[in-house]
């Protein structure tokens, strides 16, 4: 509960609406009629029902944690609802460096989170009925297409120049740096093609290709009026760099924080007293982010205190309940618009033990 009176009935309006949500999703995963084969035979063999027993949230803890293996490892036909049977689906890839990458089948939700999030961004940032570019991984991540989506919401088409983070993380490594940067300076190059021959107001990218893409070429100069930035780990000192040297404090950024089975968690407008700290909030109640103690997963951390990230995604597409990210961050309070927690200043976890191969990112 958050301590700020004027929200706190907003709270209880959130949570109500959440636990909607749950009974709402886990019935339909969980019914022979509507559900996908994973989940039944799952609840076959744990012996209870949740389509009957899960009535709010909370209930959620009897599930175990979502683990990796299951989308690495088995066929993406086992998470078809019964309901979409018979309907074209696309496959989308997160992770997977080496071996195996982990496949989320999907059909509508990316176009349900990115047309919510072209709410949330400004028509003097972003103008309507223009260009976008977007400078990032394509190929099977869902970003192309949910980037390609929010331009075409806006009445605007995207250009794309490709990256593979993959093969970039692999090469760093290897510690082949001078073929990081080769591989760094040839996308680069090409954006900077498209900037100086093509009008273009709004860019996607990641935090280090941006500061790459600034190196070469003036923002503002050539058109862009703002930044959609995805990107796990942006520390406040970062965040101030990008947007007072970068960006010059005139070109409107917007941090994200997602992937291919969250969705989008967007970023509140940054105010002086932030430090340029940037805190996440998830496209609730579709999906749930909660900060917990990584040795005791199901207690919640107090607000201001560092935890591990889980995520609970909740669509009749996908269900997935108590995923532990490998990330970790600060647990928020709600802020207006929203009525739910956030997530504060998110890294890799374990950031500050180890060391963390982030690539472009």
């Amino acid at each position: 509960m958050p301590t700020d009176p004027t929200l706190q009935h907003s709270f209880k309006v959130a949570q109500d609406q959440l636990d909607a949500q749950v009974r709402d999703i886990v019935q339909w995963h969980f019914s022979p009629e509507t559900g996908c084969s994973f989940w039944l035979d799952w609840a076959r063999k744990a012996g209870w029902n949740p389509a009957t027993e899960v009535k709010c949230f909370a209930d959620l803890l009897r599930f175990p944690h979502f683990q990796d293996e299951w989308l690495r490892d088995l066929q993406p036909d086992v998470w078809i609802p019964k309901k979409y049977q018979g309907r074209p689906f696309n496959i989308f890839e997160t992770g997977g460096t080496t071996g195996m990458p982990k496949q989320r089948i999907g059909w509508d939700d990316y176009k349900v989170d990115y047309s919510e999030f072209s709410e949330k961004i400004s028509d003097a940032h972003f103008p309507r009925n223009h260009y976008w570019l977007m400078m990032g991984p394509t190929g099977p991540r869902r970003l192309r297409l949910a980037i390609e989506h929010l331009a075409n919401v806006r009445g605007s088409s995207c250009y794309f120049i490709d990256l593979d983070p993959r093969w970039v993380k692999k090469i760093i490594s290897a510690k082949q740096l001078d073929h990081a940067k080769a591989y760094m300076e040839h996308v680069v190059d090409q954006a900077v093609t498209i900037l100086k021959n093509r009008r273009v107001s709004g860019l996607f990218t990641t935090p280090k290709l941006l500061e790459a893409l600034a190196e070469k070429i003036n923002l503002w100069d050539v058109g862009i009026r703002g930044v959609f930035c995805g990107g796990t780990s942006m520390s406040p000192q970062y965040v101030r760099f990008l947007v007072e040297e970068l960006l010059e404090n005139r070109i409107g950024f917007y941090p994200t924080y997602g992937n291919t089975l969250m969705g989008l968690a967007a970023s509140i407008p940054l105010k002086p007293e932030d430090n340029f700290s940037v805190t996440y909030y998830a496209p609730q109640p579709r999906a749930v982010l909660r900060i917990v103690d990584p040795k005791q997963t199901e207690q919640l951390k107090n607000y201001g205190e560092w935890g591990r990230v889980e995520l609970t995604t909740l669509t009749k597409e996908f269900f997935m309940p108590r995923f532990l990210e490998r990330d970790e961050a600060i647990r928020r309070e709600p802020r207006a618009p929203y009525a739910w927690d956030g997530v504060g200043d998110v890294r890799p976890f374990g950031a500050l033990e180890k060391t963390i191969v982030e690539g472009v990112y």
